[in-house]
């Protein structure tokens, strides 16, 4: 879930500049950031796997993460910036008239208005990478490293498969986002759908 916790702060801060500024750096930094949408993992599978052996991360836990933050950002900036720009201009300026700098203009106002969409993209990642299979059976090869979802795979053998321990395993392995979602049910409503009013 480290994962998680990064793709959250970065596309926090890039989602507040993107927000804030409005410029054509800020408009270019979002259209590039978007245009991530439009690549599906499997078509780039191959160059990730190259790069990742090149730089010597093949078979870590940190193979795994790289990768899954790349292709988390695009969605949760997306849907953070539509979320942040229904905050009004009046509590920025108030926040300004008060004295304060942007990093506390970030941490005490924005991120508290934005808890939805923060929790929305927090559990959709969560699930994203919870569930993800082909990051790590091209990227991992021993037992170590492997994720839950890659060891689930073990449990079906070339003639016969254990169906018990199988739906066992998936029911063990879907509680942790199960208890997730069970808690930020309301945040999670409340963001998907804020900020796509306009």
């Amino acid at each position: 879930m480290s994962a998680v916790a990064v793709i959250l702060v970065v596309c926090v801060m890039v989602s507040f500049y993107i927000v804030r500024r409005r410029n054509r750096w800020s408009n270019l930094t979002y259209s590039t950031i978007l245009l991530g949408l439009g690549i599906p993992l499997q078509a780039v599978i191959i160059p990730v796997y190259y790069l990742v052996i090149q730089i010597g991360l093949y078979d870590t836990l940190l193979g795994l993460i790289l990768p899954s933050i790349a292709f988390g950002i695009p969605v949760t900036v997306m849907i953070l910036v539509n979320f942040m720009r229904d905050i009004p201009d009046e509590l920025f300026d108030s926040m300004s008239v008060d004295g304060a700098n942007d990093w506390k203009t970030l941490w005490r106002l924005v991120v508290p208005l934005s808890k939805p969409a923060i929790m929305t993209v927090g559990i959709y990642q969560a699930l994203q990478v919870w569930n993800g299979f082909l990051f790590p059976l091209v990227l991992t090869q021993s037992s170590e490293v492997r994720v839950l979802t890659l060891s689930l795979w073990n449990y079906q053998g070339q003639y016969t498969s254990d169906i018990p321990a199988i739906l066992a395993a998936v029911t063990m392995s879907a509680l942790p986002i199960l208890v997730a979602y069970v808690f930020g049910r309301k945040q999670m409503v409340a963001g998907m759908t804020a900020g796509f009013t306009k």
